[in-house]
């Protein structure tokens, strides 16, 4: 571990501030009118991250499940959205943890590796979002604008996907790579541990790449999905006729599923602007870093942008009825299957087969039809696909 020394730095290098990693924590030194130190505010960010990480977890392994498990969910556009519920789960499960606990203590206590793997963690997994979205945005604008029924096959929507995380995982490479782990004396006796970016030469290596980055994750991309968006929802207004529209489900339900998708990244372009925007203030002026509260802004700015990772879930058991119908289905079949041995769902589609087999005993047939009856419910509110 190499010692760092502060004729090398200014401490606010040291501190890590400028780790622009969209997951990163400012890293380095309790000062002690740092209101992070506060027993009141340390409570508050325990509860907020944790909320964060439970909702996270849940949901978007929700969303996961009911996609392998329901045939009728397995769509291109379905696929796309389990890929960002993975991107999601990624910062949920091994970011969001030791980035709660690096902001608590101020130092870093997980060594080396965890050093360079988690904050290129982070990136990958917020490239990998913003690219889906614009994905799933241009497939669905090839569709509608241009009348298009071949969908995107689904070999090719596997290939995208792998694409995307390869994409993803170069344009998060210099998190990894321009990186140092090393201990930093703050007097004598009492030396931290710290993980900080290390650019060759001065630091405006740290500042072209974060604000490339504000570029390419945040900007562009929303420009690109906007751009998108804008001609789906002129489309879908243009398309059909009054008269016609009311008769028209599948225009309806392109509406509604536009919408939805709309909102989703409505609500990833709000979760992430404060973040942004300061980070951006922080390129621009480095007086920003000497602000007394610094490192609480940027932890509440974190907070913020981290709920985008478990409000999708929410989004689509609120705004999609084929969601929310095969959520309810999982609960349900798993209260059924605790009732009745063997009642489990393996599909919208009943599993055929037998009829009962004749014999089988009273309860277990009995169990098994309560099943079937309702798959076929879940079958019927599910065929016509929303997404």
């Amino acid at each position: 571990m190499e010692a760092i020394s502060s004729a090398n730095a200014t401490p606010d290098e040291l501190l890590g501030y400028q780790d622009f990693g969209p997951g990163a924590v400012s890293e380095g030194v309790d000062f002690p009118e740092d209101p992070i130190r506060l027993l009141s505010v340390q409570v508050v960010l325990i509860l907020a991250y944790s909320t964060i990480i439970v909702l996270g977890v849940l949901g978007n392994s929700l969303v996961i499940y009911v996609i392998y498990r329901f045939k009728t969910l397995r769509t291109v556009t379905n696929f796309f959205i389990a890929n960002l519920a993975v991107a999601d789960l990624l910062v949920n499960t091994l970011c969001l943890p030791f980035t709660l606990v690096y902001t608590l203590q101020g130092a870093w206590k997980f060594g080396s590796t965890l050093c360079f793997l988690l904050p290129y963690a982070q990136g990958l997994a917020v490239h990998v979002s913003t690219v889906t979205l614009n994905v799933i945005a241009l497939d669905r604008h090839r569709c509608i604008v241009y009348h298009l029924e071949t969908r995107m096959r689904k070999d090719v929507c596997f290939g995208v996907i792998a694409l995307t995380w390869l994409l993803s995982a170069v344009l998060a490479s210099p998190l990894a790579i321009f990186r140092e782990y090393g201990s930093f004396t703050l007097g004598p006796g009492h030396t931290i541990q710290v993980c900080t970016e290390k650019w060759p030469g001065t630091n405006t290596g740290g500042t072209v790449y974060s604000i490339s980055m504000l570029l390419l994750q945040y900007f562009l991309p929303l420009a690109i999905i906007s751009f998108a968006y804008a001609r789906i929802w002129s489309k879908l207004r243009g398309h059909v006729g009054p008269a016609e529209a009311a008769g028209s489900e599948r225009h309806r339900r392109r509406r509604k599923t536009t919408k939805m998708l709309v909102t989703m990244v409505v609500v990833f372009a709000v979760s992430w602007l404060p973040f942004h925007a300061f980070q951006l203030a922080t390129d621009i002026d480095s007086s920003v870093l000497n602000l007394p509260h610094f490192r609480l802004l940027y932890t509440v700015f974190h907070v913020v942008a981290m709920c985008s990772t478990f409000a999708n879930p929410l989004l689509y058991g609120w705004m999609n009825r084929n969601y929310r119908t095969a959520f309810l289905a999982v609960f349900k079949c798993r209260r059924g299957g605790e009732r009745g041995r063997g009642g489990r769902l393996d599909s919208i589609h009943p599993v055929g087969g037998g009829e009962g087999g004749g014999g089988g005993g009273g309860g277990g047939g009995r169990s098994k039809t309560m099943v079937l009856e309702s798959q076929d419910v879940v079958s019927a509110r599910l065929n016509a696909t929303d997404v």
